[in-house]
């Protein structure tokens, strides 16, 4: 059963915007402050430029292959189902931990409310959230729209109102600990965008892909990160440096001393509808990796299954759920630090991606939207995120390196077996040594993919294109050439004699010339019977002569039915006039490595669909 798409912009910035204003604002800055001093500002505001940076290939991604499990989709399909495994099991265990990492900050606001030990509280919230994820998608994204409309305006609230308030003298020194401390922060506070790439896990269900995937990536990254960088100039201008250094709450700290017991109630109250909003996008995100990899045969099938009432993975969730529990038991600094490092491997991991599927020339690859600076930013990206890997420490890349292990178990000892998928790695490789070592497996998913995506419906012509005879000819030929050999192939797939087609051909010719531009010609004949169509797609990159002012004609379409298909004849002389004029018909047409690129062309092509 496959995902409903009803998830709109709105809904996908609250998600991203939710998933990360959470613990990485509420709780990080304190620990971030005892290694970096005020100059945390800048090590949050460079982790969001990189995390903005980073994005720009996973938006690409998406927006080609926007399927259920995100990154592991498009990983898998351009490095292959193992390194696809060990992605889509280190994303849904790094999205995992930050959501604990948040579930584990609404335990320490109740503990500080309440002044007693409630243990199992965080327990408790992992069954009840997992429980509001089953409900429904729906029921989910407009909660955290809800939520977070609260919380800007709480935060809002908390930076113009204690702005003015703010001691500059604690800002000097500005780089307390030098520039080496900043750039270790980066990679210890980037756990605070990691639910960035949360928009992706679930872009199968998102209505216009190709628009609301950047744009609410893009605008979420870019506020959430103003607005980090306000909050916490408000907090550090306001604490004392060693209260803020050793602060558990170092917002909620501040706000109490800007505004008394009130101020702290109410960062206190956004605090716990931030690490909610988190909590729930990340069991939801998390669970829709696990979905992906079932859906691929790399898990057991049961993991896939959709609720027939809400449409939700529940399997899938139960099993984020029960992870959730068990990470709760980690230590804070060990959670966050190993979140951090998973997540930046999952944006490496993009990237390497992004160039793979670029390089292997996919033709049915078909972004909406393209990274700049191509290939600079992506190669930038994977050295600085590898940079900030390294940056962690020994133990979170024990840890990390702990999880690639169980993935490759996973993958050996279970989904090699139904390892069938073709990836764009094989494409790059016999493009670097020019052997065709690959299938069309690849394409045709893409071009699926692409249909769903544009919620293109098949008509009448997609199956005649999918059908149709394709012949590429070397030449250059002249028109009797041409001619002799359209009415042979022609002959051969209805019982009609060749010179009857020749004379019908020539014929049609003779009364007015079939080429419509220096590019195309769509010869188009009717013939006796009934209930007869056939189409023929021809190319001859040396030109077909038809006349003199068209003398190197390249792309034949020819027609050929009988009079009772005359209003079908009529819509294909349109589609295919629709299709060779889009802008960049000649170069694919040119450009395409065989006859199913050629086919391609036709049924992934803008063009109207007859219902």
């Amino acid at each position: 059963m496959a995902l409903k798409k009803e998830l709109t912009f709105i809904d996908l910035f609250a998600l991203a915007v939710g998933a990360m204003i959470s613990s990485g604002i509420f709780i990080l800055p304190g620990l971030a402050f005892a290694k970096a001093g005020p100059a945390i500002m800048l090590s949050y505001f460079l982790a969001g430029i990189l995390a903005i940076i980073g994005s720009l290939s996973i938006i690409e991604l998406a927006t080609a292959l926007p399927k259920a499990g995100g990154d592991y989709f498009f990983v898998t399909r351009s490095l292959g189902p193992l390194i696809g495994t060990i992605s889509g099991i280190l994303s849904w265990f790094a999205i995992s931990l930050k959501t604990a990492f948040a579930i584990f900050g609404i335990g320490e606001v109740l503990r500080h409310f309440s002044g007693m030990e409630l243990v199992f509280v965080p327990v408790i919230l992992c069954v009840v959230f997992t429980g509001i994820n089953i409900r429904g998608t729906t029921f989910v994204t407009k909660l955290e729209v809800v939520i977070v409309a609260i919380l800007f305006l709480l935060l809002g609230g908390f930076f113009f109102l204690g702005g003015e308030h703010t001691n500059v003298q604690n800002f000097s020194p500005f780089l307390l600990h030098g520039w080496s401390s900043v750039m270790m922060s980066i990679g210890f506070v980037f756990v605070a965008f990691g639910g960035l790439i949360k928009i992706v896990s679930v872009s199968e269900e998102i209505e216009n892909p190709q628009r609301n995937i950047p744009l609410a990536m893009l605008s979420a990254a870019g506020v959430v990160t103003v607005l980090y960088v306000l909050i916490l100039f408000v907090t550090i201008g306001t604490l004392d440096p060693d209260k803020l250094a050793t602060s558990v709450f170092p917002i909620a700290d501040a706000a109490k001393q800007l505004f008394g017991e009130p101020g702290l109630i109410i960062i206190q109250v956004a605090s716990l509808l931030a690490f909610t909003a988190c909590a729930i996008a990340g069991i939801m995100a998390a669970a829709r990796y696990l979905f992906g990899l079932s859906k691929d045969s790399m898990l057991p099938s049961i993991i896939s299954k959709v609720d027939p009432r809400f449409n939700t993975p529940v399997v899938a969730l139960l099993i984020t759920g029960i992870l959730l529990i068990a990470a709760l038991f980690l230590h804070i600094e060990t959670l966050v630090k190993a979140a951090s490092t998973i997540i930046l491997v999952s944006y490496v991991l993009s990237n390497i991606s992004l160039i793979v599927l670029r390089e292997g020339h996919i033709k049915n690859y078909r972004p909406s939207f393209t990274v700049p600076l191509y290939p600079w930013i992506p190669i930038i990206s994977i050295i600085a995120f590898t940079a900030l890997i390294v940056s962690m420490g020994a133990t979170a890349l024990k840890m990390a390196g702990g999880l690639i292990l169980c993935a490759i178990v996973i993958y050996y000892s279970y989904g090699k077996k139904y390892a069938a998928k073709e990836y764009a790695l094989v494409h790059f490789i016999a493009r670097l040594i020019n052997k065709e070592l690959h299938s069309q497996t690849l394409e045709a998913e893409l071009l699926e993919i692409v249909h769903q995506r544009d919620d293109i419906t098949h008509d009448r012509f997609d199956d005649l294109a999918r059908d149709a005879l394709y012949l590429d000819v070397e030449g250059p030929l002249i028109l009797t050439d041409f001619l002799d050999l359209a009415s042979e192939q022609l002959s051969a797939t209805i019982a009609v004699d060749k010179p009857y087609l020749y004379d019908l051909l020539k014929k049609r010719e003779e009364e007015t010339s079939t080429a419509i531009t220096p590019f195309v010609a769509i010869p188009h004949i009717i013939v006796n019977g009934e209930k007869v169509f056939r189409f023929m797609i021809l190319r001859c990159k040396e030109g077909i002569h038809f006349s003199e002012r068209h003398p190197a004609v390249k792309a034949i379409f020819i027609l050929m039915g009988t009079k009772d298909e005359r209003h079908f004849h009529l819509q294909c002389l349109a589609a295919i006039a629709q299709i060779t004029h889009n802008k960049d018909f000649e170069r694919r047409w040119s450009a395409a490595k065989n006859m199913n690129h050629l086919r391609d062309i036709l049924l992934l092509s803008k063009r109207y669909r007859h219902q």
